[in-house]
């Protein structure tokens, strides 16, 4: 064999084994090979209950409809250049539409946006900034952004309706804006239920905590129990590790005879908090339809409608935010009342903040 044609050989299987290296749970269907769709996940898993799972099932569900290849890899750490090897491994296996989840994409996406410009990029929940925070839209990407505090505030109305009386308490991951506005949606749902329906709760400053982090799972469970031991009643955590470590301190209080709860985050967390049977510390969830953004844009690009150069906003008004489908926890009249709400911030009727606006920080 020449010499020549063994390094194209190699050269091939490199860039095969690159691509697949990590994961792949993808399929592929007859007549798509001009279209395959990738992901490089944030830290964590691919079953995070969180960003990387939401996104990826968007994927399969869209490439499994369309019979379009799908394939996501795992970088080897959090920086721009880890991301950017694994974007340029997707890309150099032909996988030209590639979805990105969360906001340390975000100067990943800028450089690739630029650097590989017959590619297609989706970032959730972020926007392509060359560190600077200016934000550049190219025509090749969508920027997707959700609102929060919607969906924190139907959490807190289902909250207080549901227990009626008690104090809560919020752990954020970071102190950066989806994590704030989610804590800024929930008081206010809170206080809309207290002024308007009935319900007495409360929440103290020293009971919202932002731990700095979304994957210390231990700092999580000690800041839950020492909320819990201070009398909170149900916790809200928008904490990635952390609030799986929240999650788990009331799984052991409740085992003990405690009676606490927990509210889930960005996707339903009802079965990570199971602790007996199908018994649940999880009382709703602030829901992100994350898997929905990634499989509309994949829907979007097949039909020729790609929104590239524009930042989407998922909210009440296109059913981009909620609680979960099920949620077996809340009583019918309490899924009701959230009906209601729904409804009503829909309609405009009420206007949930996305700022702090005198709120406990």
């Amino acid at each position: 064999m020449k010499k020549g044609l063994l390094v194209s050989i190699i050269a091939v299987m490199m860039i095969f084994l690159a691509a697949c290296g990590t994961s792949n749970t993808g399929g592929s269907g007859e007549g798509s090979s001009d279209f395959k769709v990738g992901m490089v996940t944030d830290a964590g898993t691919i079953d995070d209950k969180s960003f990387n799972q939401g996104s990826w099932e968007g994927v399969v569900k869209a490439s499994e409809e369309l019979g379009l290849t799908h394939r996501y890899l795992k970088p080897n750490g959090t920086t721009e250049a880890d991301y950017m090897t694994e974007i340029g491994n997707l890309y150099d296996a032909e996988f030209k539409f590639i979805v990105t989840p969360g906001f340390k994409f975000e100067t990943a996406i800028f450089a690739a946006q630029a650097q590989y410009e017959d590619a297609k990029f989706v970032l959730i929940d972020g926007y392509p900034h060359n560190g600077d925070f200016n934000s550049v839209v190219g025509e090749n990407t969508v920027s997707i952004f959700f609102a929060e505090h919607e969906a924190g505030f139907l959490a807190g109305i289902a909250t207080a309706v549901e227990l009626q009386e008690g104090e809560a308490g919020f752990i954020g991951g970071m102190e950066i804006p989806p994590v704030q506005k989610f804590n800024w949606g929930f008081q206010q749902g809170v206080a809309y239920a207290n002024e308007n329906l009935g319900t007495n709760f409360s929440i103290k400053p020293e009971n919202v905590v932002y731990q700095g982090t979304f994957d210390d799972v231990a700092a999580g469970g000690q800041i839950a129990a020492q909320m819990y031991d201070n009398g909170v009643d149900v916790i809200f955590a928008a904490a990635g590790g952390v609030g799986v470590g929240a999650i788990n301190e009331a799984i052991d209080r409740v085992k003990n005879g405690a009676n606490v709860w927990m509210v889930g985050v960005d996707v339903d967390q009802y079965a990570d908090g199971i602790y007996e049977g199908e018994k649940s510390v999880i009382l709703t969830s602030a829901v992100k339809k994350i898997d929905q953004s990634a499989y509309d844009m994949i829907m979007a690009e097949k039909n020729g409608e790609f929104p590239g150069g524009e930042t989407l906003m998922f909210d009440a008004t296109n059913d981009g935010i909620g609680l979960p489908d099920e949620n077996p926890n809340l009583s019918e009249s309490t899924i009701s009342k959230v009906a209601e709400m729904f409804e009503l911030i829909k309609s405009g009727e009420i206007k949930v903040s996305d700022k702090q606006d005198g709120l406990i920080k």
